[in-house]
């Protein structure tokens, strides 16, 4: 699930690039808050109230201006040159109480055991419908394998969902499972291949003629 915490920030009076440059010379991030049928809002933030929360991956924040308080998904992050100093984001409101239907992508982590002992992994589902609040969405449902034996499978049952949300997908469907390797086994099966007689005549032809010159 994707990681959550809490932004106080301030309203920004000053619009411009020479306003954000002042700003960002002061240690403050200028940002922007829209979205959930209300105006946007220009806003500010220290970098160093920013930076750790935005840094720890949080994709969802509680978002504090002039004592209240919106849910609101992170949007947009925007970086120095270098790559080391945020120098503007942008959040979106949501809705706390939304629930909406959305395809997450399945992301198999680790080495099955069973693939060790020769097996094959086999991913049947590679991203499942979930319905879940609006800003629980998760990047991806990872599939842990790293204790999948040879011939077993992980199901949609087994799956880690966000907190208070369904998959459409059958419980009992497989999601991934390991199953022996067919091709050595098919090869054994068909048998040793003979050569082809190159440059001999095979036996009832070679009668054949000798019975015609008698």
């Amino acid at each position: 699930m994707s990681k959550e915490a809490k932004l106080v920030v301030k309203p920004r009076a000053e619009q411009g690039s020479a306003a954000c440059r002042r700003l960002r010379w002061s240690g403050q991030v200028p940002g922007n808050i829209y979205g959930h049928n209300a105006p946007p809002v220009s806003v500010v933030i220290s970098s160093e109230a920013l930076t750790p929360v935005l840094m720890s991956g949080a994709k969802v924040v509680d978002v504090e201006l002039d004592g209240k308080v919106d849910k609101a998904v992170v949007r947009e992050i925007q970086w120095d040159t270098f790559g080391r100093s945020i120098t503007h984001f942008d959040l979106l409101r949501v809705d706390p109480d939304e629930r909406v239907n959305i395809v997450v992508p399945l992301e198999v982590k680790g080495t099955a055991p069973g693939v060790l002992m020769g097996g094959v992994l086999e991913q049947v589902l590679h991203s499942i419908t979930i319905d879940c609040l609006a800003y629980q969405i998760p990047d991806s449902i990872p599939v842990r394998v790293g204790s999948l034996e040879l011939g077993k499978a992980i199901h949609v049952s087994d799956l880690v969902l966000p907190e208070g949300s369904h998959a459409h997908a059958a419980q009992d469907a497989i999601v991934v499972h390991v199953v022996q390797a067919k091709v050595q086994d098919e090869v054994a099966a068909a048998g040793p291949i003979e050569p082809e007689m190159i440059g001999k005549k095979p036996a009832a032809e070679a009668e054949a003629k000798d019975a015609k010159k008698k």
